[in-house]
This record gives structure tokens, C-alpha cells and sequence, in this order.
């Protein structure tokens, strides 16, 4: 987590330095420097992933006001006074991860963290922090209060999952009978409804091959496509590989960089290694000395087997492999 801290005394600053020596960051005082308020907290913003005001509760609010998106966008905010005797988290206290910083920092300096979220009040499991805490992604953050909402009123909330996770269900939450009318579910293909919440686990590869001089928008097209086939999640996509003639290709390169993924290059040696079945191509084969790259590529970025083969289209071809993941019920670092 990359944390930008803002002290507007010699005494908050003093806290800044002393908080980000625990957790790293970037240190200003307000006002020094050409330092303001308006223009950090605009930068800071986009950029970082938790901000930390050192000063009133006041000023931090206003200051974010006019950036607040919603909970799966915004980054995690969080207020200490200048004396360090209390940790509010303001924003994104699950999602973002601005409880558990809150009580991060609370440590440093001996505060009290100040944990206002209603699950954490009440003792309640809370699906978007498991959600985190499992490196998934939530695709619908409206759909997390029905969740807690439920089990908040005392109610029993069920789930499904493509992976068996380990452990203890927490207190209130069931297996689902049928699947398609659970609350929410641990899935890579979410259904088309209305209710359950879908918790996306961030574990796919990408494999792609393509001809030359394909543009970016080709790829994104085809990916879009790629997708409503295989009715794969495209937020479980966390990276992307294919082969090291395909360096120089600048819609590939575009398209990963607007996807926001690394993308790792293989040889044709190192693909023809890779373990596994895979589709086979004669012209494949002729142009780049490897009979698949898209699969291949998928499983050695992965370290995990294919789970979408060869799909092809306009002259792109994707397949999927997943690195391992193996979900327990833990949702905070207790």
C-alpha cells in the first residue's frame, strides 16, 4: 500500500515522519514548499492508495469531498490528530483498506482506532474485507449491503464457491442449496442477475497471440468478445504473456498498458517447455518455432493450468490459465 501523509504543524508533521518510518510514504506539510491542500489532495488522490491527513477531521473531509467516486474506486483515507490519540478511517474502510491501516498507525503511536463501519461495530462478518483479504475483487459494491445488511438484522446470508474454502464459515453465513440463488459467490463466471453479490478472485493469465501490427482497440474488441464466450470475469485478469517475437508490437503493448496488466514474454524454447496438453497449429508453428503461444504463455505467466483454451478471432487468439488460489473464511489479520 503506497501512503501519502499530510501534517499541516511542526507536531503533525513530527507524527508524519514517525507513521511513515512504520508504514512508507510520502511526507509534505501543508503549505511549505508550494504545498496546498486542494492541489496534494488532487494528486494524491489518482495516485495513492491511502491518504493520511495529520489534523482535524474537518479539513480532511472537506479536502476529499469533491473526489469521492464510490467504494471499489476510492482509495483509503484515514485522520490522526496531531497529538496521535486517535485513528478514524473516513474512506474505504474495507475495500480500500482504511480500518485496517487506521489500526496500523493506531499501533505506531499508541491511538485509539476509531472503527465506525457497522459489521465491525457489531462483530459481524464483513464480505467486502473477506472480498480483500482474499486478493478478489467485488463486481457489484452496491450489492455488499444487502449482504450485510442481513446478517446485521440477524439473518442468515448463504454462498457459493468454485473453490472449496478452508475453515469455519463465519457466524450467519451457509452453504447455498442452489447456487443460483445464493447471496454471493466466489466465482470466475458471474451469472446475470439482479442479487447475488460476485466475488471475483484476481487470479487469471492472459495468453495472447495476434498478427503483426494489430491495434490495441483490435485486441480490446476481441477481448471484450473473449470474455461474453467464455463468460469469464475480465476484473480476474491480473497480467498477460506471449511470445518475445511479439516485443516490439505496439498494440499489444497499448492494449496491456490500458488494461493496466505486466506483460511477460516468453522464447519459443521456453514456451515448447511448458507442461500440458495444448492445441496444436502447423502455421503457428512455422512462423514462430512453437506449435501454441496463447496457451502456452497463459500457463508458464501462471504457474497453473489452462482454464480457457485457444479462442480465435480477427486474428487474435486468447486462452486463460489460473495461478493457484486457495480461499479460507479469515477477513482481518487477527
Amino acid at each position: 500500500m503506497t501512503c501519502a501523509y499530510l501534517a499541516f504543524t511542526a507536531k503533525g508533521l513530527a507524527l508524519a515522519h514517525k507513521l511513515a518510518a512504520a508504514c512508507p510514504g510520502t511526507v509534505a506539510r501543508c503549505g511549505e514548499n508550494g504545498t496546498t491542500l486542494a492541489d496534494w489532495t488532487a494528486a494524491q488522490f489518482a495516485d495513492a492508495d491511502a491518504l493520511v491527513f495529520v489534523g482535524a477531521a474537518g479539513i480532511a473531509v472537506r479536502a476529499i469531498a469533491p473526489h469521492c467516486r464510490s467504494k471499489a474506486a476510492d482509495p483509503a483515507v484515514v485522520v490522526l490528530d496531531e497529538c496521535g490519540r486517535f485513528a478514524v478511517p473516513l474512506l474505504s474502510g474495507h475495500l480500500g483498506g482504511a480500518n485496517a491501516l487506521a489500526q496500523r498507525l493506531a499501533k505506531v503511536c499508541g491511538a485509539v482506532p476509531v472503527i465506525t463501519t457497522a459489521t465491525d461495530a457489531n462483530g459481524v462478518f464483513a464480505v467486502d474485507e473477506w472480498a480483500k483479504h482474499q486478493h478478489c475483487t467485488v463486481a457489484e459494491p452496491g450489492r455488499i449491503k444487502a449482504v450485510s445488511g442481513a446478517l446485521l438484522a440477524g439473518r442468515t446470508v448463504h454462498f457459493a464457491s468454485h473453490w472449496p474454502i478452508r475453515g469455519t464459515p463465519p457466524a450467519g453465513v451457509e452453504p447455498a442449496a442452489d447456487a443460483a440463488a445464493a447471496d454471493f459467490s466466489l466465482t470466475l463466471t458471474p451469472a446475470e442477475n439482479e442479487t447475488t453479490l460476485h466475488i471475483i478472485p484476481r487470479v487469471a493469465v492472459l495468453g495472447i497471440g495476434c498478427k503483426r501490427g494489430t491495434p490495441a482497440a483490435r485486441l480490446a474488441a476481441a477481448f471484450a468478445g473473449f470474455c461474453t464466450q467464455t463468460q469469464l470475469a475480465p476484473q480476474s485478469v491480473i497480467a498477460a504473456a506471449s511470445i518475445e517475437l511479439k516485443k516490439d508490437e505496439p498494440g499489444l503493448a497499448v492494449f496491456c498498458r490500458q488494461q493496466g496488466w505486466p506483460l511477460t514474454f516468453y522464447s519459443a524454447e521456453a514456451l515448447r517447455a511448458a507442461p500440458g496438453q495444448f492445441a496444436h497449429s502447423d502455421f503457428v508453428q512455422s512462423v514462430t518455432g512453437v506449435d501454441n503461444v496463447c496457451e502456452r504463455a497463459a500457463v508458464l505467466a501462471a504457474g497453473g493450468p489452462v482454464w480457457a483454451h485457444k479462442w480465435a478471432h480477427d486474428g487474435v487468439t486468447f486462452a486463460v490459465a489460473l495461478r493457484p488460489f486457495a480461499p479460507d473464511w479469515r477477513y482481518d489479520d487477527e
